[in-house]
């Protein structure tokens, strides 16, 4: 039977008795990592973490489709995730061979003014404060012609300079305030969300989905499969990726393009090995090649990278050959697979008695590894608006107005990376920096930003990219330079060139202190064998505790 839309009767009395009255279950339509963070997250946010009746979670994934994947970088909101998920540490490194991500590097997106390109840090932690005031202030005023801004953020910029890792060997792990996300192996963090939520209780059904049954008002009454037959639902999550099986095609919800504003909507990726001795870089990075960017994500055992390109500037043979040529490897040391990117979100991400979660809601490029995130607020927001069995209609509009102004967040904060790149060496980037591809909220900001620091009244919707953010991408573009802020003007230079002083001794101490990446990771690891750098260095720190 091909997967389409069939109506059932209006519900009997026995159904209709139980309109208004809690969720019994939630079933989930699809796997992968969207699927099995939604199953674990809402496992835990309603079950285990209240004390009311259980709600049953289902989760039904074809047994042959393969999984596309959200890609291998996180942001800083991941720690707090698996805490809460109650997943043990020393699990999490080892089975999904994670590492610490620190910053995104950004190579080659701009040229200086001898137009030579350059490297910058979008950091994760913020610039300290100076006498109350914000350091990003005095650092527009006197530090420009010096070390670059994230070199005023805190540790991270030291730290993926010399390959270290945020915490300490000895004891413990302790970062440090050092602000931290993971790198990690997408397939098998799915396999351990999965291997938690079962154990926990959450079915699982493997089996095709070809039919979804609405009822008389337009909600998903049941899922016909094709083993298990038909199959009565109250609210489902779909998580069947870029084909929104049924967000889209069963509930007819259409999907708002983003190629407006966004020219990429192809990819190649590929996973490599480390080169022998070479070091563990705590950072993403993301280079700019002549039609879009190549990722490069280092695991503790390999490392994962892709190209993020334009299909009207390059063919997939043209990208390929360009995205071997970047890593130095022929054709038969690295085979990339192509996908095709559905670059947009679904309009209303929840309709009746459906909420499209992951690839099925919407996709903004990999640029700033928002897309596990994304899944991580659409639970969330779920759990917190939980319907009963009337889905009540204001529950599910808060919900869609949160994922609209969180896409829109994501889409403006990547625009401004390419509006603001001076390269124009190839068409593509003439064409990407267009000002017809700048968001019109986007463009109101900058206009005031060319007179004052981004504020967080600026952001009033900010989720994720706050001012600082922001700030730390304008300063990295060299949008500041020769400008004249207003509010910085009256700063005091021995102000800023004490704080300068001590700011660097007291990283250079810290620095000190700090292991290397890997060394660490094989820690966290819990594994065996340590090298005796690594133990020697967690000798020192034991002694110094």
């Amino acid at each position: 039977m091909a997967l389409g839309r069939s109506f059932a009767k209006e519900p009997d009395q026995g159904e209709k008795a139980k309109m208004g009255e809690q969720l019994e279950s939630i079933t989930i339509v699809g796997g992968g990592t969207a699927g099995w963070m939604a199953a674990a997250m809402l496992d835990t946010f309603l079950n285990r973490m209240g004390g009311g009746d259980r709600v049953h979670i289902r989760l039904i994934e074809s047994p042959d489709t393969p999984t596309i994947g959200v890609g291998e970088a996180t942001v800083p909101a991941m720690p707090r995730l698996l805490q809460q998920l109650g997943i043990d540490q020393e699990a999490f490194f080892r089975r999904c061979n994670a590492s610490f991500k620190l910053a995104v590097k950004f190579d080659r997106w701009n040229v200086d003014d001898a137009g030579d390109p350059y490297a910058f840090l979008n950091p994760f932690n913020h610039p300290p404060l100076i006498k109350g005031v914000d350091a990003g202030l005095y650092y527009q005023r006197f530090g420009q012609n010096g070390p670059a801004f994230e070199k005023y953020t805190g540790m991270g910029a030291d730290l993926i300079e010399k390959c270290k890792g945020p915490g300490q060997l000895g004891g413990a792990f302790k970062n440090n305030r050092v602000t931290t996300a993971y790198h990690l192996d997408a397939g098998q963090f799915a396999k351990l969300l999965q291997e938690t939520a079962t154990a926990r209780g959450v079915e699982h059904v493997l089996d095709h989905l070809e039919d979804v049954e609405l009822d008389e008002n337009g909600y998903v009454a049941a899922l016909q499969l094709r083993s298990g037959g038909r199959t009565p639902v109250q609210l489902v999550v779909d998580c069947t990726g870029f084909r929104g099986l049924i967000i889209n095609k069963a509930l007819g919800e259409p999907f708002d393009d983003y190629s407006d504003w966004m020219l990429n909507d192809s990819a190649l990726a590929v996973q490599i090995p480390h080169k022998p001795g070479a070091k563990l870089e705590p950072c993403t990075r993301s280079t700019a090649l002549g039609a879009g960017w190549a990722w490069r994500v280092p695991l503790y055992h390999r490392i994962g990278t892709g190209y993020v390109y334009s299909s009207k500037f390059r063919t997939e043979e043209e990208a390929r050959a360009e995205f071997l040529d970047h890593l130095g490897m022929t054709e038969d040391e690295a085979q990339p697979r192509a996908l095709k990117m559905r670059v947009g979100r679904t309009r209303r991400s929840w309709v009746k008695n459906c909420v499209a979660v992951g690839l099925s809601g919407g996709f903004v490029e990999p640029l700033e590894s928002t897309a596990i995130y994304m899944i991580e607020m659409s639970i969330r927001w779920l759990s917190t608006y939980l319907p009963d069995r009337d889905y009540p209609q204001p529950l599910a509009d808060r919900f869609n107005k949160n994922m609209r102004d969180l896409y829109e967040e994501v889409r403006d904060f990547i625009a401004i990376h390419y509006h603001l790149s001076n390269r124009d060496d190839t068409p593509y980037w003439v064409a990407a920096r267009g000002a017809e591809r700048v968001p019109e909220r986007l463009r109101e900001n900058l206009e005031v930003w060319r007179y004052a620091l981004p504020e967080a009244t600026d952001l009033n919707s900010a989720h994720l990219f706050d001012h600082h953010t922001y700030a730390a991408v304008l300063f990295g573009k060299g949008f500041y330079k020769g400008k004249r802020i207003n509010r910085a003007a009256q700063l005091d230079k021995r102000v800023w060139r004490a704080f300068s002083d001590a700011f660097r001794q007291a990283k250079a101490d810290n620095l000190k202190r700090m292991p290397d990446h890997r060394d660490l990771l094989t820690k966290l690891r819990g594994e065996a064998g340590q090298s005796q750098k690594a133990a020697a260095a967690a000798m020192e720190e034991a002694a110094l505790l």
